[in-house]
């Protein structure tokens, strides 16, 4: 039986690896395009691996390890990097809403899902301190969200950036993350942890 955080590490260092070898790949071959969503449907998976210049990359790898040690000190258990697995692709098929969007790769999407299943797991499973870490992050990564306004052009030029983000990823990823780790939480039987007020199932 695999110890807490465990899985939710083993899928980080996947995202990772995966990362960096796509990187010698054609971006084109990997990436999310809506136009190919029903006849190459594994894009929604390898679309997380593309990304478009060293910058990009680069700051998705630091991002995936903060989201794993985030997951790992949160002692996540199997099933909620299975939450997190799951809203993989539904973060890229969310970007339907937008078929403008013709391409689009990277790993932040998939990371903001990430983070919105701990801070579910922090807001439902624990209390006190832990509790309020999981209130005070789900409260930036809200204003964060509503600060992009993903609502409005589907890519962006922003300032420090040598490419062009597309807010709505963010946003797909989230409520993927949201909606996935919430249906594991009910499925799993959420009860607070041993110690925090109620026994855990």
């Amino acid at each position: 039986m695999m110890a807490p955080g465990q899985a939710w590490l083993a899928l980080a260092a996947l995202l990772a690896a995966g990362s960096v070898l796509a990187w010698w790949a054609p971006a084109w071959t990997l990436d999310w395009q809506p136009t190919l969503a029903s006849s190459e449907p594994w894009r929604a998976f390898t679309a997380a691996f593309v990304h478009w210049s060293p910058l990009h990359l680069g700051a998705n790898l630091g991002a995936t390890a903060a989201v794993a040690a985030f997951g790992w000190a949160a002692k996540l258990p199997p099933r909620a990097a299975l939450a997190w697995g799951v809203a993989w692709p539904l973060t890229h098929v969310g970007l339907l809403l937008r078929p403008e969007l013709a391409h689009y790769g990277g790993l932040s999407g998939m990371l903001h899902g990430g983070v919105a299943v701990v801070v579910l797991w922090l807001l439902v499973l624990e209390r006190g301190r832990r509790r309020a870490i999981g209130a005070m992050v789900a409260a930036g990564l809200v204003a964060k969200l509503w600060l992009e306004q993903p609502w409005g052009p589907a890519l962006r030029q922003a300032a420090d950036w040598d490419i062009a983000l597309a807010p709505l990823s963010h946003a797909t990823g989230a409520v993927a993350g949201l909606l996935c780790g919430g249906l594991a939480l009910v499925l799993g039987g959420a009860t607070r942890r041993p110690g925090r007020g109620a026994s855990r199932a």
